[in-house]
């Protein structure tokens, strides 16, 4: 089963836990926007992708079947 992240950018805060938790994924630039770096997550990386969906404070994140 492949996962897929999105992101709901109305809740999202660029707060950067995510990015702190699975930097390969998410990233907050200078312009304090949060940038997904890659959509599909790898084989071996759901337990970080999914600590970035339970640690998100506004709750803008999750992971779907892709």
């Amino acid at each position: 089963m492949a996962l897929k992240i999105e992101v709901d950018f109305d809740r999202c805060e660029s707060n950067a836990v995510c990015m702190q938790v699975a930097p390969k994924y998410f990233e907050v630039r200078d312009d304090d926007f949060l940038y997904i770096l890659q959509e599909e997550v790898d084989a071996g990386d759901e337990a970080a992708a999914q600590e970035a969906v339970d640690r998100c404070p506004k709750q803008a994140i999750s992971l779907v079947e892709s």
